[in-house]
């Protein structure tokens, strides 16, 4: 959890083309770090950089809210987002991770890191839903938990049109056997 945090090196952590900018971009822990083409690459050589994958779902629980913010947003960089910026902290009205899809699509996340029996409610998907679109411009918005939604919670987000990505989804996001955030809005009716 102490070297995630550190990762983010005091300000938000910007990522362009795939990997991370600044000098906390080479902070990734050997057991931890995969391997990822650079965006920038020319397409006859494949540079590849470190990038945090996080472990499996019940490794989540180690980290501290920013470093799961920072896990969620190393998973967008992954999937192929531009400009990936970890936003939370006091003042950020809602939005943790604000991404672009490689299509252009604006992706605001709201991450919540609660434990089984601590369920995202309705007052949190409001403040969230509040903000995500009218103040951050989302063309996909998202709320990702490492637990799960109250009923009034999901209803609330299907009014609203906000993706909800419960631990179960997170986890297969994580594995790379489901979808994205954005892939789950498309899908969407």
């Amino acid at each position: 959890a102490a070297e995630a945090a550190d990762s983010l090196g005091g300000g938000p952590a910007v990522f362009e083309g795939g990997r991370p900018a600044g000098p906390s971009a080479g902070n990734v822990h050997p057991e931890v770090a995969a391997t990822v083409p650079v965006a920038a690459a020319p397409p006859d050589e494949e540079i590849t950089e470190p990038l945090v994958v996080p472990g499996p779902l019940a490794d989540y629980a180690e980290l501290d809210p920013d470093g799961f913010e920072q896990a969620v947003a190393e998973l967008c960089v992954r999937d192929d987002c531009r400009s990936v910026e970890v936003v939370g902290g006091a003042g950020d009205l809602g939005a943790d991770v604000i991404a672009h899809t490689a299509d252009g699509l604006r992706v605001v996340i709201q991450c919540k890191l609660y434990g089984e029996a601590h369920k995202v409610g309705s007052q949190d998907m409001q403040r969230f839903g509040g903000t995500c679109f009218t103040i951050h411009e989302a063309d996909v918005a998202a709320l990702v938990t490492t637990s799960d939604f109250t009923a009034p919670a999901l209803e609330y987000a299907a009014e609203c049109g906000i993706v909800c990505v419960d631990g179960r989804d997170l986890e297969a996001w994580r594995q790379g056997t489901g979808p994205s955030p954005w892939q789950l809005a498309r899908a969407e009716p």
